[in-house]
């Protein structure tokens, strides 16, 4: 087949998607982040896609600028099995860096772990140490590339019937020592946010996105959220209650002044043993590795390799590859060339520069798109002429009748 875009309007409820002809029988399938979703029979994989659709993508700057980030880290990212996989990206008016829309084509996914965890769907064991190791180790391939999340949560860790997961939305990562993180204060849905982030640290690390798994993994095993704060105060309050007392020198490197009061507010009394906070039938291993990722102290809290490394996850971890990423992710595209929009602190790029580089990602996706269906072209045509005629078939047939067996030489 030869690379060629061609578009139709497809009329989706309400709205109308504007996408390449190759993806049909479209339905609506809920709102995303930013935009609108429905899933898609890509007729030249075969395979079926989910396709968010953003409107008006520059309308808000810097929604505009977490869209960016997600398309070039989901590119750096490539295929690794837990970690969603972008496959196409059109801009409309498509053939032009002044488009106003944009849509982003994935692998689809059938539902999310918030779902499953709500649902009356049975949950066994074996189904938590699954779902754990492998959203540890997608995880362990993210950090890899000096990447943090900021955002886990149960929404966003996709899931198929066979229970594979896949980890998606990442229009709040950061570098692990980048300087532009200090911007942005929210960080992490309240409820998987940790202690440092609570306490207004500036300078964290990996540890956060561990003590986000945590708080899922906690979520999974009592099938309802672990700590329910209703401010970021109360938060703090809630998991020193449940966890005890930091310790001093823990509770020493607590500058803001209300979070300390906070702290102190939680640790007024002695915290229930923590088991009794899951059902009595919980794995004790599993109870076991919750403790480690939920430490107050990210300097003592487990880290993504010794979790895979613990007994629980031990019927799996080395079962399966688990891949690092061969190159750090740079985040330097963040850093505005103008001088007025980089001093800006609203953590927004100038329209022009966003629509340049998220047009830029497109064209380098399409080349990536076209140089493989050139190659299936190609293994097409050599298998083509590696088909002998029934003559030949025959004649070969006939040649191994004529041998003889080994045992008659």
């Amino acid at each position: 087949m030869s690379f060629r875009r061609k578009y139709h309007a497809v009329p989706l409820g309400r709205d109308s998607f504007y996408i390449d002809v190759r993806y049909t029988n479209l339905r609506p399938i809920g709102g995303g982040s930013y935009g609108v979703v429905c899933s898609a029979d890509d007729t030249v994989t075969g395979c079926r896609v989910a396709i968010k659709k953003i409107a008006n993508v520059f309308s808000d700057l810097v929604d505009a600028k977490r869209i960016l980030r997600e398309i070039k880290l989901l590119r750096h990212f490539g295929q690794h099995e837990n970690i969603v996989q972008i496959k196409d990206i059109i801009t409309v008016p498509p053939n032009t860096i002044d488009f106003t829309d944009v849509y982003i084509v994935t692998n689809l996914m059938e539902s999310d772990l918030d779902r499953i965890i709500t649902s009356r769907q049975t949950l066994t064991n074996q189904h938590h140490q699954y779902f754990l190791y492998q959203i540890l180790r997608g995880l362990k391939y993210i950090h890899s590339a000096s990447v943090l999340h900021r955002d886990l949560k149960p929404s966003n860790l996709l899931v198929n019937s066979n229970c594979d997961l896949a980890i998606c939305d990442f229009g709040l990562a950061r570098g692990v020592d980048d300087e532009l993180s200090k911007l942005t204060e929210y960080v992490v849905t309240r409820w998987y946010r940790a202690p440092e982030l609570l306490c207004e640290t500036k300078n964290y690390d990996e540890a956060i996105d561990v003590w986000s798994v945590g708080c899922i993994f906690a979520e999974m095993l009592r099938r309802k959220p672990f700590f329910r704060g209703d401010t970021p105060q109360h938060q703090l309050e809630t998991i020193i209650s449940v966890l005890g007392r930091p310790t001093n020198e823990a509770l020493s490197r607590v500058r803001h002044e209300a979070a300390r009061r906070a702290i102190l507010a939680g640790a007024e009394c002695d915290p229930y043993p923590f088991a009794s906070y899951f059902p009595r039938d919980t794995s004790p291993l599993a109870l076991d590795l919750l403790a480690k990722m939920l430490v107050f102290d990210p300097a003592d809290r487990i880290t993504v390799d010794a979790a895979l490394d613990h007994p629980y996850l031990a019927d799996l971890h080395g079962q399966m590859p688990e891949p690092l990423c061969d190159d750090t992710f740079d985040f330097d595209f963040e850093r505005s060339n103008n001088q007025d929009a980089a001093s800006a602190k609203d953590d927004s790029l100038p329209k022009e520069e966003l629509q340049s580089m998220m047009f830029e990602e497109m064209v380098q996706l399409h080349l990536v798109i076209e140089d493989a269906a050139k190659a299936s072209d190609a293994k097409d045509d050599d298998d083509a002429s590696n088909v002998g005629s029934p003559d030949d078939e025959m004649s070969t047939a006939r040649a191994l009748d004529d041998e003889e067996p080994d045992e008659a030489k």
